[in-house]
C-alpha cells in the first residue's frame, strides 16, 4: 500500500498547518515589550450564573468552531524568512479559569488582563477569566477575556464568545443586522485642508506619571449620544469629535502647544456571522483635525462634526493594506525575519514622533446578544480596551450594549495617573453631551 491509502499517516508526515504570519501579525511580534504587553481586554456582564463545567465545554467547542485560533507561534531558525502559526488540533492549556471571589475580584482580574499577555507559544493565544460579580445591590457575573493582540483583535474574540454563548444557552447568537442610516446628499462643507502627514502631531500632555510601568484602565457607562436621522454624521463621527475635543481642552490645560490632532480609526468590514476570518482584521486609517478645527470658540461643533463625516466617509471609501504599503514592504520576506525585527523596531523609534495623538476605536453596537440562557441571562455591559503603548499613551474605546455606551480609557503609567484618566472620562462625558446638543 502507498500512503494514500492512509492519510492519517500522510498527515502525520506532512506535520501540522503552517500559517505565515500576516503583516500586522509580523510588525506586532517584531515589536514586543513585557513592560506593557499587546493585550486587548474584553468585559462581559451577565445578571446571572454560569456553570462551570457547561462554561468550559461550550467555549472549548467554540474554540473547534473557529480552528483559526487554535495556533501558537511556531519554532523558528535565525535564518527563517517569516514567522509561522502553527495550527493545533485542541487547546494546548486551560483556557477557561474561575478565580475565586472577593471584594477585589473584579479589579484584580481587569489588572491581569492589562500585565498578562497569554504567551504566543502555547495553543490558543486567548483567556478567559470567569468572576463572581458580588456586591450590596447586584449579584451577576463577569467574562474577562484577554487576548495577545499580535495573534487577534476584539472583534474576532467576541466572534468565537457569541459562538460558545449559543452553545451554553441554546439561544439564537446570531448576528443582528446593522443599522439602516437614512441617505442623505453628500454635500462637503468647505473648510481648511487637513494637516500634513508628513507634520508631527500633537502628543497627550504628561498628567501625573505612576512609578510602576504597564497600563492603567477606566471604564464607565453613557447615554449613547442621540442623532437626527437625517444627519451626515454618524455616532462614529460624534465619538471622533468628542475625543479632539478633550485631548485639545487636556493639552490646553496643561500647557502643550497648539499642534494638529491625528486620531487613529480602526476601520472592520468583515462579516459577523460565523464565516468572519478569526485574526488581525482591521485596518488603520487617520483622521486630522487643524488647532483651529478643536477650538470652539473658533469652530462651532456642529461646524467640525459636518467636516470629521466627509474625512471619515473618505478614508473608509479608500482600498489600502491594513498598515499602509510602507509596513507591506517592511514585511516582504526577502530577508531573514530576525533581520526585519532589527530594522522594524529601529524604524519604530525613529517614526515616533510622527504616530498619531491617539487611537478611537468604536466597536459600534455589539451585534450579538451574547445570550446565556435563562439562569446566566443576556449581556448588559461590554467593555473593550487596546494596547495604550508609548509614545501614544492614550487608548479610547466604546461599544453600545442595551441603549447604553460603555466606554473605556485606557492609558501608559509612564504618561497617566488613575486622576488624569477620571478627569479625562469627565471631559469626554462633558464633550459628548456638546456634540449632542449641536446635533438637535
Amino acid at each position: 500500500m502507498t500512503t494514500l491509502d492512509h492519510p492519517a499517516r500522510d498527515d502525520a508526515a506532512r506535520g501540522p498547518v503552517r500559517i505565515p504570519f500576516p503583516v500586522v501579525d509580523e510588525v506586532s511580534r517584531h515589536c514586543l515589550q513585557e513592560e506593557e504587553p499587546e493585550t486587548v481586554h474584553i468585559e462581559v456582564h451577565l445578571p446571572g450564573r454560569l456553570d462551570p463545567d457547561r462554561l468550559r465545554e461550550a467555549f472549548t467547542e467554540a474554540l473547534h468552531r473557529h480552528p483559526r485560533i487554535l495556533m501558537r507561534q511556531a519554532p523558528a531558525h535565525w535564518y527563517s524568512r517569516r514567522y509561522e502559526w502553527e495550527l493545533t488540533k485542541d487547546p494546548e492549556v486551560e483556557v477557561v479559569s474561575f478565580p475565586p471571589p472577593g471584594p477585589d475580584a473584579l479589579r484584580d482580574a481587569r489588572t491581569r488582563s492589562l500585565t498578562q499577555a497569554p504567551p504566543l507559544s502555547l495553543s490558543p493565544p486567548i483567556r478567559l477569566e470567569v468572576v463572581a460579580d458580588t456586591g450590596p445591590e447586584r449579584e451577576g457575573t463577569v467574562l474577562f477575556l484577554t487576548i495577545n493582540h499580535t495573534a487577534l483583535d476584539g472583534p474576532a474574540c467576541l466572534r468565537i464568545l457569541a459562538t460558545a454563548a449559543e452553545l451554553y444557552g441554546g439561544e439564537d447568537n446570531a448576528p443582528t443586522a446593522p443599522p439602516v442610516r437614512a441617505t442623505t446628499p453628500d454635500l462637503p462643507l468647505a473648510g481648511p485642508e487637513t494637516p500634513s502627514t508628513w507634520a508631527p502631531p500633537a502628543r497627550v500632555a504628561p498628567g501625573t506619571p505612576e512609578p510602576s510601568p504597564g497600563n492603567g484602565l477606566l471604564v464607565t457607562e453613557l447615554p449613547v449620544p442621540r442623532r437626527p436621522r437625517s444627519a451626515p454624521y454618524t455616532v462614529n463621527d460624534q465619538l471622533m469629535v468628542t475625543t479632539a475635543l478633550m485631548l485639545a481642552h487636556w493639552n490646553r490645560e496643561h500647557g502643550a502647544r497648539p499642534r494638529p490632532l491625528r486620531i487613529t480609526m480602526p476601520v472592520d468590514d468583515r462579516p459577523r456571522d460565523t464565516r468572519m476570518p478569526i485574526g488581525n482584521g482591521t485596518r488603520l486609517v487617520d483622521v486630522a483635525f487643524l488647532p483651529e478645527e478643536v477650538d470652539q470658540r473658533r469652530t462651532p461643533t456642529a461646524v467640525l462634526l459636518r467636516r470629521t463625516a466627509d474625512r471619515t466617509r473618505a478614508l473608509k471609501s479608500l482600498s489600502r493594506p491594513q498598515l499602509g504599503h510602507g509596513a507591506s514592504l517592511l514585511t516582504a520576506p526577502v530577508v531573514p525575519v530576525s533581520w526585519r525585527a532589527a530594522l522594524t523596531r529601529g524604524l519604530r523609534r525613529a517614526a515616533a514622533p510622527w504616530t498619531s495623538t491617539t487611537l478611537l476605536s468604536n466597536i459600534g453596537r455589539i451585534p450579538y446578544s451574547l445570550d446565556f440562557g435563562q439562569e446566566a441571562g443576556r449581556a448588559h455591559a461590554v467593555w473593550f480596551s487596546a494596547p495604550a503603548r508609548m509614545p501614544r499613551g492614550l487608548t479610547v474605546t466604546t461599544a453600545s450594549t442595551a441603549g447604553r455606551l460603555h466606554l473605556a480609557l485606557r492609558w501608559s503609567r509612564a504618561l497617566l495617573g488613575h486622576g488624569d484618566g477620571a478627569h479625562l472620562r469627565d471631559l469626554f462625558e462633558h464633550y459628548l453631551h456638546a456634540a449632542e446638543e449641536d446635533t438637535l
